[in-house]
């Protein structure tokens, strides 16, 4: 017993150093991920949460729908994830709750969970948890919420939408472009090592005994979540400022994945609409490159099945449409996959910010948790040290980095695409000199969208 009660005075005072030094990691951490989004009555209609309910949460003198009309009330939904068997562990089949969470921008301009409901059906026996219940109860029905984002995270926002996007883009030039074309010459040192990285990324992150098979889902259930994932994805999702906007998340504040962000795809764009014009002086020459009609077809029918609902084109039309795709192409390769790569060590190595693998059910009823509760549902000491060491290799910097904007490899030959690549990297220097500004005004700043830090292709 003085053992267990050691450990429970250490969890809660470690707890509460790490939530305060990292308040604004877990916006970090769901904001880059394409959850959650802005409100409305109908998509609350599967959390039946009442103004009664969450009303002390809420600006005094206001109402749930009041602060939706405002643009205060966010959603995430894990939908998706419903109906996907967990893995067996030890004899038992484990649980993943594909739960809902209401989020509300407070006049202090932190944005914070109010409600939690951790299976999708509305039931006796599956309560709105909300910040007034018990310490314990809270706590639980928050860490597996973030247990199914941290596997969403892994398998779909990390690996699936950058890693294997990536390598979907390059096999695709390697079968199509000749190493003289322009757009081989502008991609291919966004895909460098891409492919021996994801080659031995699924024998040791998704293989057998690796930290996302041991997870909650397990290998099969993992394979289903991307299954369903990929059906799912569409090219606006990947486009960063429709993706904001889709969101409904222009105006939040201290929303720093968004302000570097957005800044890093205007570069890019830049960037990649001077080299394209520079070698298309009209849409009829796009349209008559056959090795470019080839690149984006296979692109099409083999990494997106063909999937004409995914908005993915099948073709290109114009030199504007070249330019876009291109600029996603670019921007996911570096800015996407630093923003949900580079901070894992900082966010997961915290067992309590999210784990992988939870042990036990999804509370049911309120008032039954206790501290014995929470340290019997969080994974032993060895899958704890697993996932943090993984965090921390993933997160590691690259001793042979080669940071966004740097082509040692200089396969342009001619004098104006070189000038291009100088003014990119010229422009990426400026806004890495806002960002250190503005780091230095934050408690905890945010790094990850830094242009030095940003390698310039997936190789980790």
């Amino acid at each position: 017993m003085k053992v267990f009660e050691e450990d429970q005075h250490l969890l809660i005072d470690h707890r509460n150093k790490e939530m305060t030094a990292r308040k604004n990691l877990y916006q970090w951490k769901i904001m880059a991920e394409g959850l959650p989004h802005i409100c409305s009555f109908s998509d609350v209609s599967d959390l039946p949460a009442e103004t009664g309910m969450v009303k002390p949460f809420l600006e005094k003198g206001s109402s749930l729908e009041q602060e939706m009309e405002k643009g205060n009330v966010f959603l995430y939904d894990q939908k998706k994830m419903d109906g996907i068997a967990a893995r067996v562990y030890d004899g038992e089949r484990l649980h993943v709750a594909a739960g809902l969470c209401l989020f509300y921008l407070n006049s202090e301009n932190k944005l914070m969970p109010i409600a939690v409901q951790l299976h999708q059906q509305p039931s006796e026996e599956n309560p709105i948890f909300l910040p007034s219940d018990s310490e314990t109860d809270w706590l639980l029905a928050k860490m597996f919420i973030k247990n199914a984002d941290a596997i969403d995270h892994g398998a779909v926002h990390h690996f699936m939408n950058t890693h294997f996007l990536i390598e979907v883009f390059c096999v695709a030039a390697l079968r199509c472009f000749p190493e003289i074309h322009p757009i081989y010459k502008l991609l291919f040192p966004h895909f460098r090592d891409t492919l021996h990285t994801n080659i031995v990324g699924r024998q040791t992150v998704l293989g057998p005994n690796g930290p996302l098979s041991i997870s909650s889902l397990g290998y099969d259930g993992l394979t289903e979540l991307m299954r369903r994932s990929l059906s799912d994805l569409t090219y606006s999702a990947l486009c960063l400022p429709e993706n904001i906007t889709a969101r409904g998340l222009q105006s939040i504040p201290n929303f720093y994945y968004r302000d570097d962000g957005l800044k890093l795809w205007t570069i890019i764009n830049s960037f990649v609409k001077a080299v394209v014009e520079y070698h298309y002086g009209s849409d009829c020459e796009v349209l008559k490159d056959s090795e470019l009609q080839d690149w984006i077809s296979e692109i099409f029918t083999h990494g997106f099945l063909g999937n004409k609902d995914s908005g993915f084109p099948a073709g290109f039309n114009t030199v504007e449409e070249l330019i876009k795709f291109i600029t996603m192409v670019i921007f996911t390769a570096t800015a996407q996959h630093a923003a949900v790569n580079n901070g894992q060590f900082d966010y997961y190595y915290w067992v309590l910010n999210g784990s992988l693998l939870l042990h036990g059910r999804p509370p049911n009823t309120k008032g039954r948790s206790s501290m014995t509760t929470i340290l019997e549902t969080l994974p032993n000491v060895g899958e704890t040290a697993m996932f943090a060491v993984t965090g921390w290799v993933l997160s590691e910097k690259d001793p042979d980095m080669v940071p966004l904007g740097s082509y040692p490899e200089e396969r342009f030959d001619e004098l104006v695409p070189k000038q291009m690549i100088e003014q990119f990297k010229e422009e990426l220097s400026i806004l890495s000199e806002q960002i250190t500004t503005r780091n230095s005004q934050l408690e905890v700043p945010y790094l990850y969208l830094d242009p030095p830090l940003i390698q310039n292709s997936i190789t980790i």
